[in-house]
């Protein structure tokens, strides 16, 4: 895909205001959660989806993820091999994709900084897809409305345009 235009119509797009600040948001409220990612639907992203309350050891997300982005057979299950073959994503001009983790709060409370380590990775590699037209974006859904995930790829985790404010999370 070109780049996005210079012009008000294409700041108004959902992956403008997702990537104008990294590619990673996060989401509390289900059903703006599915909002956003009808809005991708739509507009041709391919998604991947990942129900991280399964994932009670490192293994279980590389398992999983392997299976669910077509990883080859020699993944070596490892944070480094994630990295590797998520250089290899096939991720479409026209579009892109979107990798969504549910209960992602979960998994952070098990292993706070894999689940960090995960989401440097993607945003790393997001960053480099962009560079040939490719756009790779990830939803993140916490339900903890109060979760505060760190900076990856020196860009800030923020939260989604419609629960940014804390007392649209109920804080």
């Amino acid at each position: 895909m070109a780049a996005f235009e210079d012009n008000p119509e294409e700041w108004q797009r959902l992956d403008w205001r997702i990537l104008v600040n990294g590619s990673i948001n996060l989401y509390f409220r289900q059903e703006i959660l599915n909002e956003s990612i009808y809005w991708f639907l739509q507009n041709k992203y391919i998604m991947f989806a990942f129900n991280c309350s399964k994932w009670l050891l490192e293994e279980d997300f590389h398992k999983e993820i392997k299976e669910g982005l077509n990883f080859p057979d020699y993944y070596g299950e490892n944070l480094s091999a994630f990295n590797d073959c998520l250089r290899g994503l096939d991720v479409p001009y026209e579009g892109g994709a979107i990798i969504i983790f549910q209960r992602y709060d979960l998994f952070y409370k098990r292993f706070p900084d894999i689940t960090h380590d995960i989401l440097d990775i993607i945003e790393t590699n997001s960053r480099r897809l962009l560079l040939t037209g490719r756009r790779l974006i990830t939803l993140v859904q916490s339900d903890d409305p109060a979760i505060s995930l760190n900076s990856v790829g020196a860009c800030p985790v923020m939260w989604n345009s419609k629960e940014w404010l804390k007392q649209s999370r109920g804080l």
